[in-house]
């Protein structure tokens, strides 16, 4: 895998645009003048976990016993039921009702942009190539800047965009993540049965 398709299964996992009516909806009870800050703060704090993940990630599957094939096999099944409900979304969102303090961690951090399936990918490619980690943590942060710069400017965008627009892009972007999903899947069955052959 490329860093620059890293970079983007990345961002499509981090689903900035399905997080901006959700990032929006967070925030709208903080101050106007402390939002982007409270956001930024979110933002950095997810970036740091998503790089522990990344160089702590081989240690972690060390201890765990795991192979790089069943986290590639894994990480295919959760992407692909990400992607299934960023297609179909459920009415109640991701997270339930809304939140009334001022959002700390949870859920803007984790699990908005840092979540499961962003850490199980991160996790994935730190595996894959350990010599590449230059190019993963190269490909993380770019993915992590183009989510950061879509969240920021999530006021204007959903006012210049509309609901609907950001409801399609979504979709479509759900169904790019289910095709990289099946790829990813059959990749790791496919080093699997190499493996015990």
């Amino acid at each position: 895998m490329s860093t620059l398709s890293a970079g983007i299964l990345l961002f499509l996992i981090m689903d900035p645009l399905g997080n901006i009516p959700l990032f929006l909806s967070l925030l709208k009870n903080v101050v106007p003048e402390r939002r982007r800050l409270v956001l930024i703060r979110e933002l950095l704090i997810a970036l740091v976990v998503l790089f522990i993940f990344l160089f702590s990630g081989k240690y972690l599957l060390s201890a765990l016993q795991l192979k790089a094939e069943s986290v590639s096999i894994a990480g295919g099944i959760v992407l692909f039921l990400i992607g299934i409900r960023m297609i179909f979304p459920s009415r109640d969102g991701i997270f339930g009702g809304d939140v009334d303090a001022e959002p700390f961690i949870v859920p803007m951090a984790i699990p908005a942009v840092a979540g499961p399936s962003t850490m199980a990918a991160v996790l994935l490619l730190a595996n894959s190539s350990p010599g590449r980690t230059v190019d993963w943590s190269i490909a993380l942060f770019l993915a992590w800047l183009a989510t950061s710069v879509l969240l920021v400017s999530s006021t204007y965008l959903y006012r210049w965009l509309g609901a609907s627009v950001l409801v399609a892009l979504e979709r479509l972007m759900g169904m790019l993540l289910v095709a990289l999903s099946v790829q990813m899947f059959l990749d790791g069955v496919v080093a699997y049965v190499r493996l015990g052959t």
